[in-house]
């Protein structure tokens, strides 16, 4: 199989940007975020399910997750995001193993997942774990900037997620984010090499 790469990060550390320079690079790209929304809009293939087990309460309109709702059901109630992860993590694994074996074109694939380290489920799909770091001060002010999310959903959000020495202790290659965007593109063009000669060496 396509040597693949895990890519995770907190939440605001800049791992979707990290991923899409990546792309840039001539790397393949599957993103379980993106697999989740396509799950979860109107015709999504994991609607029905989460109708049946939460209600139209959580659906939009048109059919699709209102993920506001959603959002502040799981806070609320652990249990609820359980109901919900068992629904939707058996179907975005599936449809990611699926992605990462057909990027065939590719040097290399970049899964990314927000909570890698915490699931442990993808870890016999990838070769390393790369994580995007940066201080936590800059991860609640990068996500306030892009969200209408206050200080205590945020502090929720990174409250269910795995310390950042947690992330930084799993970690085969680290990407530090704290800086300008000429910085990033450096330790990603360094980390891209370093992929392909890894891949060149396993032939």
């Amino acid at each position: 199989m396509i040597c693949c790469i895990g890519i995770t990060g907190g939440i605001g550390s800049g791992k979707s940007q990290t991923a899409t320079l990546f792309q840039e690079l001539g790397a393949a790209l599957v993103d379980t975020d993106v697999i989740a929304h396509e799950l979860t809009t109107a015709h999504g293939a994991a609607m029905p399910a989460i109708r049946n087990s939460f209600g139209d309460a959580v659906c939009t309109p048109e059919g699709a997750l209102d993920r506001s709702a959603m959002r502040k059901l799981v806070f609320q109630d652990a249990s609820q995001r359980t109901r919900l992860e068992s629904i939707l993590h058996p179907q975005i694994r599936a449809t990611a193993e699926h992605r990462v074996r057909a990027a065939t074109n590719a040097p290399y694939v970049l899964l990314a997942v927000p909570l890698l380290i915490e699931s442990g489920s993808y870890r016999q799909l990838i070769e390393r774990i790369l994580v995007v770091d940066c201080p936590e001060s800059l991860q609640v002010s990068r996500t306030m900037q892009r969200s209408q999310l206050t200080t205590e959903t945020i502090a929720s959000i990174m409250a269910a997620q795995c310390t950042r020495d947690q992330r930084l202790a799993a970690a085969d290659d680290v990407i530090v984010n704290d800086r300008d965007l000429a910085y990033l593109r450096q330790q990603v063009a360094a980390l891209h090499q370093k992929y392909l000669d890894l891949k060149s060496h396993a032939l």
